[in-house]
């Protein structure tokens, strides 16, 4: 069953982990076990204390979509040891027209070689101009001979060498040129097997007759071996006696590993002109093979984006996967699927507000350990209800969901708005733990922020603070960066920025010099400083 991802956005907040996990969780008690909660970054300090309050574990940290080898439905064919016999091979090829080779593999399972019709037909091809065998094992000969053992010396014959000849059963016997390096196949001639006997011929094959009584007598070192098959069959058998491992391909199998993009691997199958290629795990054993059809219509890996809808701020890799739904509280942005979705764009102060109203829509209530989290996520999302974005409907879900949780809103406040401007972070930690980056009328900028009841204390960093944001400014080419620093006493924020003073100052009303400046009123980078700097752009 393949996962279906909710994933948040990038440099993710408390509401987007929150609202991932507890829409998972949502989706998992309904019976849609496949939803998967996942994380585009780390955790910040505010969300691991969240998260260890009520004892859950960060959702999956996944990097991209991009569709990858294990996302396609590539075939499973039976994987040959490299001892099996050409004939079996040829068997199982035929078995399903759709199979076009065969992986080959080593005792331990990881990849040896690749084996297709086309192989094996320049190999019997071979056979024809050199009818020579060397050191076939007798088990291979005697199982595609179909055939047992009649006679063998007093040391048992493992391997068998020599040049295949046929012996007519009428005239032309003294024509035979019998050596130690002859491979004869008589019918019944016993004059014939007595002379490769006497010849020291290595094995001698009868076919469609019985041995005589006075050959079974002799003592030789010669191998005896009855067949059912006429001669000429019995000769192209023994050349599909062969292992697999002499007559397979062995150089540039071009593997696919299971982790590899497709992207990647079909530019591979464009450089080389193979039927089929091996598809390996880690470990480098055979899991199956694939063929360029697999590569037309890849399976995409599927996603839920909670919290965000632009491109910018969500997972690389989004434009190959299949979005499914789109649950969030921002603007609508950038974002665009192939078909129809499920959206739920709702004018709230959090998402995990959302959340937690469609569990009551399905008549299910969150677990105290979840209520919890979605209280946490909503307090820290509409900065303990002062932001210009929080609704009476998110204070009336906050207060809902502390009651089952049986926590207080006030501590749990209390404790968010303290955990993220500790001492002993560094700046690049504080800035960026809830950062975003916006295009707004070809003007790109990005904006930190955070939420403390010490504005003072943070701001003796801010030296740091702007040294740190120069380098990502260089480092993004942003044409702006802001950093907020919101005191929910004073209940403003001081910025600071790097960037047109004169900006700032003409879109906020405000002074601005040295590279600061105190937004009253301001809290919201959503509902307040991105609008107003989109309103001055035009």
């Amino acid at each position: 069953m393949d996962p279906i991802y909710v994933t948040g956005h990038r440099n993710p907040d408390t509401d987007s982990i929150v609202s991932a996990m507890a829409y998972a969780q949502l989706r998992n008690a309904l019976g849609d076990r496949e939803y998967v909660a996942a994380r585009l970054g780390r955790v910040n300090d505010e969300t691991q204390l969240v998260l260890d309050r009520y004892g859950f574990e960060p959702p999956a940290l996944i990097h991209n979509l991009r569709t990858q080898v294990s996302d396609l439905s590539f075939d499973t064919p039976p994987a040959l040891n490299k001892a099996v016999t050409v004939d079996r091979a040829w068997q199982l090829l035929h078995r399903d027209e759709n199979t076009v080779a065969l992986p080959v593999v080593e005792d331990d399972g990881t990849l040896y070689g690749m084996l297709s019709t086309n192989t094996i037909a320049a190999h019997d091809m071979r056979s024809v101009l050199h009818p020579e065998i060397e050191d076939i094992p007798v088990f291979n000969l005697v199982s595609a001979l179909e055939g047992s053992i009649v006679l063998d010396g007093k040391s048992p014959t493992n391997r068998v060498s020599g040049r295949v000849t046929i012996a007519l059963p009428t005239g032309g016997e003294e024509a035979i040129q019998l050596t130690p390096q002859t491979v004869l196949l008589c019918g019944h001639q016993p004059e014939v097997i007595m002379d490769a006997l006497r010849a020291g011929v290595p094995c001698v094959v009868v076919c469609q007759a019985s041995v005589p009584e006075e050959v079974r007598q002799i003592e030789t070192k010669c191998l005896v071996i009855s067949t059912p098959h006429e001669p000429y069959r019995a000769a192209r058998m023994i050349f599909q006696s062969l292992p697999v491992s002499r007559v397979c391909r062995t150089t540039s199998l071009c593997p696919a590993r299971l982790t590899d993009y497709v992207d990647d691997v079909r530019q591979m199958a464009q450089d080389n002109r193979h039927r089929a290629f091996p598809v390996v795990d880690d470990d480098n054993k055979v899991v199956g093979t694939l063929s360029r059809i697999h590569l037309l219509k890849p399976r995409r890996k599927r996603v839920v984006l909670v919290d965000h809808n632009e491109v910018a701020q969500s997972v690389p890799g989004l434009e190959q996967a299949e979005i499914l739904e789109i649950i969030d509280h921002h603007r609508l942005a950038d974002v665009q699927t192939g078909s129809p979705i499920y959206m739920r764009n709702e004018p709230v102060g959090s998402t995990a507000t959302i959340v937690a109203g469609m569990f009551m829509e399905r008549g299910l209530m969150p677990t105290t350990r979840m209520a919890g989290l979605l209280t946490c996520a909503i307090i820290s999302d509409t900065l303990m209800f002062k932001s210009p974005t929080c609704t009476p409907r998110d204070i009336q879900t906050a207060e809902r969901m502390a009651s089952i949780a049986h926590e207080s809103i006030d501590e749990l406040g209390r404790m968010i708005f303290s955990a993220s401007t500790s001492d002993d972070k560094s700046p690049d930690d504080i800035l960026f733990q809830d950062y975003k980056e916006f295009m707004i009328s070809g003007h790109t900028l990005g904006v930190g922020q955070v939420v403390t009841l010490d504005s003072a204390r943070v701001l003796t960093r801010a030296d740091d603070f702007l040294a740190a944001m120069r380098a990502r400014l260089a480092e993004k080419q942003l044409d702006m960066m802001l950093f907020m620093i919101t005191d929910m006493l004073q209940e403003g924020t001081h910025l600071l920025f790097l960037g047109a003073p004169d900006v700032i100052a003409q879109a906020f009303n405000v002074r601005a010099e040295d590279h600061r400046a105190f937004l009253p009123g301001i809290l919201s980078r959503k509902k307040q400083v991105i609008p107003s700097l989109s309103v001055f752009w035009g």
